[in-house]
Parts: C-alpha cells; structure tokens; sequence
C-alpha cells in the first residue's frame, strides 16, 4: 500500500491517526487564533515600552551632556579659560529668549464682577 494510506496492511482503517490529525489541526487553529489576538499585542506593548524606555535615557543623557560640553568648549576654546564669559553669554541668551517668550503671553482678563 501507499505510505501515505490511511489503512493499515489488513485493510482496516486508521482511525488514531485520523483522530490524531484532527486535533492537531484543531489544536494548530487555536495556538494561531491564540497568538495573534494575544500573543502579538503583547509583544508589540512590550516591545514599545522598552524602546521607549531606552529612548527617553538616551535623550535625558545627550540633554544633559550636550550643554555641558558646548560650556567646557567655550570656556576653553573661544574665552580662554574664562568661564565669566561663557556664563555672561549663556544669561544673555536665555534672558533674550525669556524677553521674547514673555513677550509672546495673552493679557489675562480679569472682570471685577
């Protein structure tokens, strides 16, 4: 007989096997279905909050980092071992733009009614 006959050599049908297929095709169905309403989410949160966790301590070191070398390079380079003047730049560069953001508000209404 063909390998891939479902009767043994006395001509009975295999019925295990039968069985057996079903279930597994049945059980296939389930562990698919399973994975990708539950399985997939999941991972992709998972996924999501760690890239996202990492992103933020890259960003908050490089936000710290990047101002403390543009200082220690002007104070080296461009002032000369004079940290006033890197100071003095910085204040007036953060109070021009406190000038302009300030300048940018809404008058507040107040009613005395």
């Amino acid at each position: 007989m063909a390998a891939d006959s479902k009767q043994d050599q006395a001509g009975h049908l295999d019925v295990r096997g039968v069985v057996e297929q079903g279930h597994s095709t049945r059980v296939d169905t389930v562990v698919d279905v399973v994975h990708d309403r539950v399985v997939r989410p999941a991972l992709i949160g998972g996924r999501a909050v760690v890239f996202g966790t990492l992103i933020a301590f890259v960003s908050l070191v490089a936000l710290i980092l990047l101002p403390v070398a543009l200082i220690r390079l002007l104070d080296v380079y461009a002032f000369g071992g004079r940290v006033w003047a890197s100071d003095a730049l910085f204040g007036s560069i953060f109070c021009a733009a406190g000038f302009y953001l300030w300048s940018l508000r809404g008058r507040r209404n107040t009613s005395d009614s």
